[in-house]
């Protein structure tokens, strides 16, 4: 046992070690400058076509752009390895970054975009340096110096650029940002141009910038695939081939072994060096034959031993930068997953807030008790005093030798009038005018108080019950964001292999698909998007969700279709599944007297929520006025229904908005019929309206509550009856105008249900049209207040399209699709 800890605190030390010393690591490299002069010291080595360095000049451009106070290393480091070179170029490198200092300094004081004017400030250096010291040699400047000079100057001013983009990926501790294509291939030109340094490097006949050069290919091709696996061969193979002629077949090779390496990168990092093996051998005995093919085969091997090598952490690290790695759609969805919880927080809090409010103006209804009455009896007595017996000569005669008779005898004068209005007991009143020498006076007091204080009792009424609507309100947009935020949060589920195998299937068939996101597969729920080419009028309608039905197992339906929505001229269509039932609804109406405007309104819509409205206002009176008040307040509540508060809530915050909008007296009735279409289920919800009927075979069903207009009070309780529809039924919901028109009929209830019974048709819009037209003959033609009637029809959902079948055995997809939902 003590061994093991002491093995323990051991390998905690180690651990602890190893993270030091990685912290040094990284402050040697970028804090105090390290990397900088390495990079500096291969880019002074580097050249190309044996006699050009315009590696050097863009390099210390950038530095001392990006990172001034690090020039002095990067200069020292340049010149260090122009010295370590074979091509003698250190005096030229150092006179031309001593050029360019005197350049940038001059240019800076009137240039105002100095970042602008450095590609063309190194261009100036490198050409001026060159041709200079060619004609303090030799005196004279010929044209091939002359056209060396402005390749290597123009070189100068291009690598400037890319530098500019490449420095900081290697010289910052960190980047946060996703490279995009041209910064890759920056950062390659500077890896690449980076190992240009190495040539002449050898061991046992192994070139260094070879092994380097594949080794980078490698990453590359393991991290980003084929496309960007060749494209570095290509890009390092070209540059290291101006440096060496001799190694002009390396650009195919490293391109080869890039695209082999990409595509065979699913086979992780072996299937990444198969592929470098491959492409070395068919490249190396067609580059340089079969007598250093096994030269060219170890460097391969030193390169695939060094990837190998190359620790987890750094792959991945570098994989999350690249676009259309695995790790880079990881690390966007970490920070789209972190700016959503954001946002969902953010809804969280408003919901919270809300909550909050709603609390702090859910005010209890206070339980009055014998000591609260007996409270306010002293505090209105009081006050009745303070007005009448301040002042009389007998106030401590009654107050003081006399306090019971007078306290008893002023409480059972407040009561009786609170109760009567006025004090009817003659006894009373006589006791009180031989123990008072001012009742009237007193009286009076007590009246005036009395009503002062029945008017303060009833504004603390109006009060709670505004506070109580206001806390539901708030308690209403409360829940709604609070749902809200648990939507953003919620998690998509993933239906790659569904996807797969719906557009196999469907593109088995002949249906040109060109991709299928399915973004729920819940029974009942099911949302499918995808793109297809157009072939016609109801070809989705009639072909493809056939299909996907018989895949899912329900019903499947076009929700929208885009034609010609994508740039090659496919169609965007949305699929969803079908409700278990439909309703088919007619209307009949007429304004009083035959005139253009009804006061009566009327909708019917589908919510997003399921759920399908049926809604009849009758604003008061008749006409215009009338009209728009039925009209606002269907609308009002349509707003609030679409935006998915409860049903209770919604008429509760209309009626609020009624009755606080204006003093006139204007009210409002509300017939609404709320239809669930997955299970039939119905909530009436009547507000001051006539009674409905439902008819279900010779069945007649009557539904009615006892709810006062809307816009009378303030506050007010939902009457809310449910009933449970089934196929067939129909609904008959009608105004004011309709059930109180037969005037000589005692019974309109018995004879509303006669004369339902007595319809043949089962149609709703025949229904409507037969009630109205009943009515108006048994009034004899005169239309005595406007009327509505609507008559809507439960049915079950059956299919315009049968289910096409595309499996054999089809309940597979289905069982597939319940695991990877689940799992």
């Amino acid at each position: 046992m003590r061994k093991e800890v002491v093995m323990e605190q051991a390998w905690i030390h180690g651990g602890n070690a190893f993270k030091q010393l990685k912290v040094w690591m990284r402050s040697l490299f970028f804090q105090y400058g390290l990397l900088i002069a390495v990079v500096g010291f291969l880019l002074g080595r580097a050249m190309i076509l044996a006699e050009l360095a315009p590696f050097a000049l863009p390099y210390l451009a950038a530095i001392y752009f990006l990172k001034k106070e690090r020039v002095a290393i990067a200069a020292i480091s340049l010149v260090l390895g122009a010295l370590s070179s074979y091509h003698g170029q250190a005096l030229f490198i150092a006179i031309a970054i001593f050029s360019y200092v005197i350049i940038y300094k001059l240019t800076t004081r009137f240039a105002t975009d100095s970042a602008r004017s450095l590609p063309y400030m190194v261009f100036g250096a490198s050409i001026l340096t060159r041709v200079g010291m060619v004609f303090l040699v030799e005196g004279t400047v010929s044209q091939y110096v002359w056209m060396m000079s402005t390749v290597e100057a123009g070189l100068s001013f291009i690598l400037t650029m890319i530098f500019m983009q490449s420095v900081p990926l290697i010289t910052q501790r960190r980047f946060q940002q996703p490279l995009r294509n041209e910064e890759i291939v920056c950062l390659i030109i500077l890896l690449a141009s980076i190992m240009t340094g190495t040539v002449g490097w050898a061991f046992y006949d192994v070139t260094v910038e070879h092994v380097l050069a594949r080794y980078l290919v490698l990453v590359f091709a393991f991290v980003g695939g084929a496309a960007i696996g060749s494209t570095v061969g290509v890009v390092t193979g070209l540059i290291l081939s101006l440096a060496s002629v001799a190694s002009l077949y390396q650009m195919s090779l490293l391109a080869f072994a890039g695209l082999l390496g990409g595509l065979l990168k699913e086979g992780k990092r072996v299937g990444v060096g198969l592929g470098l093996l491959v492409g070395t051998l068919l490249i190396g005995l067609y580059g340089d034959g079969g007598s250093a093919l096994s030269v060219t085969l170890l460097e391969s091997l030193f390169a695939i031993l060094i990837f190998f090598l190359t620790p987890k952490g750094f792959i991945y690290y570098l994989a999350r930068y690249i676009p259309g790695t695995a790790e880079y759609s990881k690390e966007q969805q970490q920070y789209l997953r972190k700016i959503r919880d954001i946002t969902a927080g953010r809804v969280e809090q408003f919901s919270t807030l809300f909550q909050t409010l709603s609390n702090s103006f859910q005010a209890s209804e206070r339980v009055s008790t014998e000591e609260d009455e007996e409270r306010e009896m002293d505090y209105l007595l009081s006050n009745v005093t303070e007005k009448t017996c301040q002042t009389c000569f007998k106030k401590e005669r009654c107050w003081v030798k006399d306090f019971s008779k007078t306290y008893d005898s002023m409480q059972r004068m407040m009561v009786e009038m609170e109760h009567q209005g006025e004090i009817k007991d003659q006894v009373l009143m006589a006791e009180w005018k031989r123990h008072c020498i001012k009742p009237d006076k007193v009286i009076h007091a007590i009246d005036q108080e009395q009503q002062q204080f029945q008017a303060n009792q009833k504004l603390k009424k109006q009060v709670m019950e505004s506070r109580k609507l206001v806390a539901d309100q708030l308690l209403g947009v409360s829940r709604v964001m609070g749902d809200f935020a648990k939507e953003i949060q919620r998690e998509k589920e993933a239906y790659y292999y569904q996807e797969e195998q719906m557009v196999d299937a469907l593109r088995t068939v002949g249906m040109e698909v060109g991709h299928i996101d399915i973004f729920s597969l819940e029974k009942g729920h099911t949302e499918i998007e995808m793109s297809v080419a157009y072939q016609g009028e109801g070809h989705c309608e009639k072909i493809i969700a056939p299909m996907i039905s018989d895949l899912l197992k329900e019903t499947i339906i076009v929700k929208k279709e885009e034609s010609g929505f994508y740039p090659n001229g496919y169609s965007h269509v949305s699929f969803a599944s079908a409700k278990q039932f439909v309703v088919n609804t007619g209307v009949s109406h007429v304004a009083k007297g035959g005139a253009w405007v009804s006061g009566d309104s009327y909708s019917t819509i589908e919510l997003d929520t399921g759920k399908y409205a049926i809604a009849i206002s009758d604003g008061m009176g008749n006409g215009e006025r009338a009209h728009l008040e039925s009209n606002e307040t269907l609308q009002l509540l349509q707003k609030v229904l679409q935006s998915g508060i409860e049903e209770t809530v919604a008429i509760k915050s209309v009626n609020s908005v009624l009755s606080l909008r204006s003093t006139d007296e204007v009210f409002s009735t509300l017939d609404l019929a709320m239809i669930d279409l997955q299970n039939a289920e119905t909530r009436f919800l009547k507000i001051g309206s006539i009674p409905s009927f439902i008819k279900r075979g010779d069945q007649i069903i009557k539904i009615e509550a006892s709810n006062l207009p809307m816009g009378v009070f303030q506050e007010f309780d939902v009457d809310v009856v449910n009933e449970q529809l089934k196929p067939g039924d129909l609904l008959i919901m009608m105004s004011d105008g309709i059930y109180d028109a037969p005037k000589q009929i005692e019974n309109k209830e018995m004879w509303m249900k006669r004369m339902i019974t007595e319809m043949n048709t089962d149609k709703p819009q025949d229904i409507a049209d037969l009630i109205l037209e009943r009515i108006i003959r048994q009034g004899q033609g005169d239309i005595e207040d406007d009327m509505t009637v609507i008559v809507a029809k439960v049915e079950q959902n059956t299919p315009k399209w049968s289910a096409i079948p595309l499996y054999k055995s089809p309940h597979l997809f289905r069982k597939q699709t319940q695991k990877a939902a689940f799992s």
